[in-house]
């Protein structure tokens, strides 16, 4: 297992889950700062220039999401994913869903203030509307479905402590319980360590 990657990135909440899982991988590394992601080398990974990505044997796969529910269920043991026939399986992948087709395109809108389609033509609504459904789904916590923790909280664990930190996701109480329950893991206490020394050491090296 390959897992392309740059620090303090949307790669970040891979490796936390490739560390949750006690699945082997190496790391490639690209340095963002230097532009390595869109050289030609990696763009034969991914065409869009994007990390994360990973290669397992013949296998490629790029998005978020596919590499939340791909990586899960290819370590059943760690129990992170409801099987084909639990009741579970179809929420678990609703809302990993709902992060990619929902989530991420309301917050670049608001990150970059741009007006919202109308509600009939968006993808998620609206912003408050998005995020109020989110909100009642954490509330019946202390995870996603109840007492135990899936892939799919360490990808809106990781997401909503991000986002919550640059203010573009409100600091609600539930929220911020949810994140702090991610981010207090030891696997993401290691990821952010060694992400901060990357980084510190990609940006020496562009002269920053």
């Amino acid at each position: 297992m390959t897992l392309y990657y740059s620090p303090q990135s949307r790669a970040t909440g891979a490796r936390v889950l490739l560390e949750e899982l006690s699945a082997p991988y190496d790391l490639h590394v690209l340095n963002a700062k230097a532009g390595e992601q869109r050289e030609p080398a990696y763009l034969a990974i991914n065409p869009l220039g994007k990390v994360p990505a990973i290669r397992h044997g013949d296998a490629l796969v790029t998005e978020q999401v596919a590499i939340t529910i791909y990586l899960a269920d290819l370590f059943p043991e760690a129990g992170m994913a409801p099987g084909l026939s639990d009741s579970l399986r179809g929420p678990y992948l609703r809302w990993i869903a709902y992060y990619g087709s929902s989530f991420e395109p309301a917050l670049i809108d608001r990150f970059m203030q741009r007006e919202p389609a109308p509600v009939t033509q968006s993808p998620y609504a609206d912003f408050d509307t998005m995020l109020g459904a989110l909100e009642a789904q954490l509330s019946k916590g202390p995870y996603l479905f109840g007492d135990h923790m899936t892939a799919a909280d360490i990808l809106w664990g990781v997401a909503l402590s991000w986002t919550m930190m640059f203010g573009i996701v409100p600091k609600r109480n539930v929220f911020v319980r949810y994140a702090e329950q991610i981010t207090s893991r030891p696997a993401f206490q290691r990821i952010t360590a060694a992400d901060a020394a990357l980084a510190a050491e990609h940006a020496a090296m562009v002269g920053e």
